[in-house]
């Protein structure tokens, strides 16, 4: 019989491997709490269960270790809606059969407008920092699981972090849909400067984006 303590440690190995992408078991014991050989039992576990997957890595001397990451399947835990995202993904491919790829775009355009229009009004007015936090409670409801952090460089900039995409199959298929959540993010916060500074497809665990407060004129 599985133990409450083993849940509790099976559910935050996984949560921290999808927000840091890979990990030793020895970083992870120790933000656990727990001794490396126990975290390498756990891992050992959900190894078998095909939730994590482990690489060698030689950057430090002596013998190789392993870095553990998330599989697909180990990703696919925090997706609640993937029966949906299968649905809308077998919608999209039928309209892809009986219609041209510019008007398919043109759809998921307008989709992505009025997402931000409906962003904008449940997020409101209030400092940037209060947005944010908005916005990342209604992505984490999304099944998104982002984060927002200040940069500790000094300057005024955000930093926008989501480690899991709820509509990953439809993004890989549509990569248009990754160019909208750029401008999506842009519209809602329309006084700032919003930039990608990284992209899961392209390399990394997750999706970035920098948010910078625009300088006031004069």
């Amino acid at each position: 019989m599985t133990s409450k303590v083993q849940v509790t440690t099976r559910k935050a190995t996984l949560t921290f491997l999808l927000r840091e992408g890979v990990s030793s078991a020895s970083s992870l014991a120790a933000f656990m709490g727990i001794s490396v050989q126990a975290m390498r039992r756990h891992l050992r576990s959900l190894e078998l269960d095909g939730l994590v997957e482990a690489s060698p890595s030689s950057d430090r001397p002596g013998r190789p270790s392993n870095l553990w990451q998330l599989t697909l399947k180990g990703q696919n835990l925090f997706n609640n809606g993937i029966g949906s995202e299968k649905f809308a993904l077998e919608v999209l491919n039928t309209i892809e059969d009986t219609l041209p790829k510019e008007v398919i775009s043109k759809l998921l355009i307008n989709q992505s407008k009025q997402k931000a229009s409906n962003y904008r009004r449940l997020i409101g007015k209030g400092n940037l920092n209060m947005r944010l936090r908005k916005l990342v409670q209604l992505r984490n409801e999304e099944g998104h699981i982002s984060e927002i952090y200040q940069s500790n460089d000094g300057s005024s900039s955000w930093f926008l972090n989501a480690f899991h995409c709820s509509i990953r199959s439809i993004a890989e298929k549509y990569p248009i849909i990754c160019d909208q959540e750029l401008e999506l993010i842009r519209s809602i916060f329309n006084d700032c400067e919003v930039m990608r500074v990284h992209w899961r497809f392209d390399s990394g665990h997750s999706c970035g984006f920098q948010i910078t407060p625009n300088k006031p004129n004069g």
